[in-house]
């Protein structure tokens, strides 16, 4: 069997604290997390009852990094309905939130300064940091984490050396489409499960393109025909997971409140033709963690089609046309 992991970074959005207005809990709740539309709910909620109407099995990496700003109870919100549907949670950390809660303002952090990437900060100041983190999502009630990916993939080689400090045995911050994203000495080629610096890194999923470079496989960034061709495609060369990529607010405009339809029929028809294929389990780390390749050969993503791209190119123009960007 090809265990599918199909994990949801699930953040307060950074983005809507920055601007001349900065939203207040309640709103980036409503805008990042359960995508309150006039439609109806598009975040974790939604995505939380179609994993159970399917069966599926998911991976919700949680930032409790707000909490410097709001405290647990920010982050308990968050949890609750993921913990509730038996759903896994990881820790993921966006090192954005120091700067918006002030490197002066008192708060557990205020020592280690600010940084956009979590790979900007120092190996004791990583450490720090993602110890911090970690204490503080079991605090808002999720089991201790034993997998994580930084925000924007930013992690380093100190990154994975802070995360076996601590105790964490897995991280997912590699990924081989996007090589300058993070500063772990990966390369594209290395698309398998491997220990690295004494931790297990599993990249992110990828496809090929037409420039002999690969395409990410985030629910944004694929067609349905892409993920689940790609998905086969691992399962036919004896792969043993691959993981696909989405975020809590990604079934929406966030500044529209708007339901993207085209992304939103996309993640469902996923989540039933997963339910449905052979020699496929989606799983979690929490009961099924991936394992380290077997084969020394680095495999190969599944190659560039030109029709499915020319189909995800015009349906990608089409869906920013009409609902435009996240």
């Amino acid at each position: 069997m090809t265990r599918v992991y199909i994990t949801i970074d699930t953040e307060y959005s950074s983005g809507l604290m920055t601007g001349p207005c900065p939203a207040d809990r309640a709103e980036n709740y409503a805008r990042s997390i359960a995508c309150l539309t006039p439609e109806g709910p598009a975040g974790i909620t939604h995505k939380l009852k179609l994993f159970e109407q399917y069966g599926v099995r998911a991976v919700f990496f949680v930032d409790p990094m707000p909490a410097l700003q709001w405290g647990v109870a920010a982050i308990e919100d968050i949890l609750a309905p993921i913990l509730e549907a038996g759903q896994d949670v990881q820790l993921h950390c966006h090192t954005e939130w120091l700067a918006i809660a002030g490197a002066g303002a008192g708060h557990p952090l205020a020592r280690v300064g600010t940084g956009r990437n979590i790979m900007d900060f120092a190996f004791e100041e990583q450490c720090a940091i993602l110890a911090w983190a970690r204490d503080t999502l079991v605090a808002a009630g999720a089991p201790p984490p034993i997998a994580f990916r930084a925000g924007n993939y930013g992690a380093n080689d100190d990154t994975l050396r802070a995360l076996r400090q601590i105790g964490l045995a897995y991280d997912t911050s590699h990924c081989p489409a996007l090589p300058g994203a993070s500063g772990i000495s990966l390369g594209p080629e290395d698309r398998d499960p491997v220990m690295h610096h004494g931790v297990i890194e599993v990249p992110v999923g990828s496809i090929g393109t037409h420039s002999g470079g690969q395409r990410h496989a985030q629910i944004t960034a694929l067609s349905l025909d892409e993920m689940t061709s790609a998905i086969r495609h691992a399962r036919g060369c004896g792969r043993s997971s691959f993981t696909l990529v989405t975020h809590s607010f990604e079934l929406i405009n966030r500044r529209r409140l708007a339901v993207n339809h085209i992304v939103r029929r996309r993640f469902n028809a996923l989540c039933r033709e997963l339910a449905a294929m052979r020699g496929v389990e989606t799983a979690t780390y929490a009961d099924n963690p991936p394992d380290i390749a077997p084969h020394a050969a680095p495999s190969e993503p599944l190659p560039a089609d030109p029709l499915r791209t020319g189909l995800r190119v015009a349906e990608q123009f089409v869906s920013n046309t009409l609902y435009g960007a996240l």
